[in-house]
């Protein structure tokens, strides 16, 4: 008989839902893909309805559900930050209880309400969910653990190792000192969404000065941090409200980098692009510190990263040759929507003490839509549409219209787990036309100018165009590392060519999604450029895009010109908006 366990991760942001069979994850999707709210924290009913159906099992078949954090140490935070900080914390006290006392501290009885579930309920701690989500399903037999992130129950930095399916972790930095919330701090400073836009402000940091030296804001910003030669660090808590205010920045702070926080959607300056340089340039000292002296205590060649902090890309890129690790992995959800994964595969390796047998290839993990159901979509709705008689006509037209400089919208197989388009639903465009990027952040994404978009390339032509390390680490298939692009490829890949000089790297196997490979290399033959654009499948503000109906939305409220759903071609021309597609999801 196969054991089944079912993770769940939710009521803080990037609510979600993995499922495992005997060791193998064969099922993971955050919330906000169903509900359509970005970052959903509610419980993950319709991705735990998702993972079920796709083996066709019910709650009964579950063995054990693991739960991501221990809520009862988390609350215990909780009234420890607001009694210090009191009577300032008054206020934010008085609004966080009732969802602590409704929900949040009876998990086991809104899991049994909910999913109808009479079996044990396992939690794991927020940062042992982390490692376990990044170590266990890793191809490492022996890795160096490091996760970062905002904060856990009560730890925001943590280092261990991990050997066969045991993980020990080492040493933590606790709450109120977090690099996340640095991070954090300053994406609220500077105007954007906090737990939403930090990878925003990591973009941003390109466009302002990377020196130093020359940058007045690094200074500044090294006063309210004090990291140690280890890694390890103790901020100045004078220089932030959040641990008693619904506020992340304090007066102080804002007087410390010369004025006003930016309002939301307000000009960004001179200044805030050097103030997301500095950020940078601070986070990586701290990193590369704790990941030096990380390898200095584990002695292994071998690193895993995890948490929110893992995604940032930038610093990612880096990391083989600021340190001595030679491998990298980082799974492809690594901030807290993974650790409903890292529950289920803790359980199934550490506490049950099954060997590993699943390494975490490829991140199509979620929802698939057959051709027969995409075309009682198309028909119900009185869809204009034609069909490609095979494979092989899909691929060339698809090259042929990226080519001729359309936007097309790219809607394959299985939905990807993590923040990342990588391929299945995915928005394409030429990286040939210095226009495109205008193009694409104006008239489809509706999104801030300064965003970069990220080339994707086929495994063997990746040397070709980017200054990537020698042995090409995993993560690259995820999105998570950037590279410099080679200087000779700059003009000729102009529009994924961020202002720096560098790209998101995405790349490409024929053994993980042999479609789109298949695409790059058509359009490589007509263009003699073996990179495409490939940008999440969504508008600002909303999550990627599940379902056709989701697909066929976001086509027609943008200017994405063309739309490839299964062997179906949709020309948004010759189409009129949805009158009513209300989701009959539950």
């Amino acid at each position: 008989m196969s054991t089944y366990i079912l993770g769940i991760s939710c009521y803080y942001h990037d609510a979600s839902a993995a499922l495992l069979k005997d060791g193998e994850i064969v099922a993971a999707s955050d919330e906000e893909r169903f509900t359509r709210i970005k970052h959903d924290t509610s419980f993950p009913i319709n991705a735990i309805a998702y993972c079920l159906k796709s083996l066709n099992i019910t709650i009964k078949d579950i063995s054990f559900i693991g739960f991501y954090e221990k809520p009862l140490l988390k609350f215990e935070r909780i009234l420890y930050q607001h009694l210090e900080s009191f009577p300032l914390s008054l206020g934010t006290f008085l609004k966080a209880m009732p969802s602590w006392f409704g929900k949040k501290l009876k998990i086991i009885t809104e899991v049994r309400k909910r999913l109808k579930y009479s079996g044990d309920v396992l939690f794991i701690e927020h940062h042992l969910a982390h490692a376990a989500s990044a170590f266990l399903v890793s191809p490492f037999k022996e890795a160096a653990i490091l996760t970062v992130d905002g904060v856990g129950e009560w730890t925001t930095t943590a280092f261990g190792f991990g050997e066969g399916e045991d993980i020990r972790l080492i040493k933590e930095i606790k709450f109120p000192s977090s690099l996340g919330l640095l991070y954090s701090t300053i994406t609220a400073y500077l105007g954007f969404k906090v737990n939403n836009s930090e990878y925003k402000v990591m973009g941003l940091s390109a466009y302002g000065n990377m020196n130093r030296k020359m940058n007045p804001y690094y200074a500044k910003l090294k006063q309210v941090i004090d990291i140690k030669k280890d890694g390890s660090f103790c901020m100045d808590m004078s220089y932030f409200a959040y641990s008693y205010a619904n506020k992340m920045p304090s007066k102080k702070l804002c007087r410390l980098l010369g004025g006003r926080e930016r309002k939301p959607e307000t000009e960004v300056l001179k200044r805030h692009m050097d103030i997301a340089s500095a950020l940078q340039m601070v986070y990586e000292d701290a990193f590369f510190l704790s990941v030096n002296h990380v390898y200095s205590r584990t002695k292994c060649r071998n690193l895993v990263l995890a948490g929110g902090s893992a995604l940032n890309s930038v610093a990612n890129g880096k990391i083989v040759s600021n340190s001595p690790f030679e491998q990298v992995w980082i799974q492809p959800n690594a901030s807290d929507g993974g650790t409903s994964m890292g529950a289920v595969s803790y359980i199934y390796n550490s506490i049950l003490g099954n060997k590993r047998s699943f390494v975490l290839d490829n991140a199509y993990l979620g929802p698939e839509f057959s051709d027969k159901e995409i075309e009682y979509f198309l028909n119900e709705n009185g869809i204009s549409y034609s069909v490609f008689k095979d494979t092989a006509e899909l691929i060339e037209k698809t090259a042929g219209l990226i080519y001729d400089n359309n936007v097309v919208g790219w809607f394959q197989g299985r939905m990807e787990w993590g923040p990342r388009a990588l391929g299945n639903r995915s928005i394409l465009a030429n990286p040939c036309n210095p226009d495109a990027k205008r193009i694409l952040n104006e008239k489809v994404k509706h999104r801030e100018k300064f965003r970069p978009f990220a080339p994707a390339v086929c495994e063997e032509d990746v040397f070709d165009y980017f200054e990537a390390d020698a042995f090409l680490q995993k993560p690259s298939d995820f999105m998570l590392l950037v590279y410099p692009v080679k200087e000779e490829k700059k003009k000729e890949i102009p529009s994924v060519t961020h202002v720096d000089g560098s790209g998101r790297l995405q790349v490409v196997k024929e053994k993980n999604n042999p479609l789109f490979y298949r695409l790059i290399k058509e359009f490589g033959r007509k263009s003699g450029t073996p990179v495409v654009i490939n940008t999440s499948f969504n508008i600002r503000g909303e999550p990627i895009v599940c379902a056709p109906d989701d697909a066929y939305r976001c086509m027609m409220g943008t200017g994405i010109d063309f739309l490839v759903m299964g062997k179906f071609l949709i020309k948004r021309g010759d189409n009129l908006l949805l009158k009513d597609t209300s989701d009959k999801r539950q």
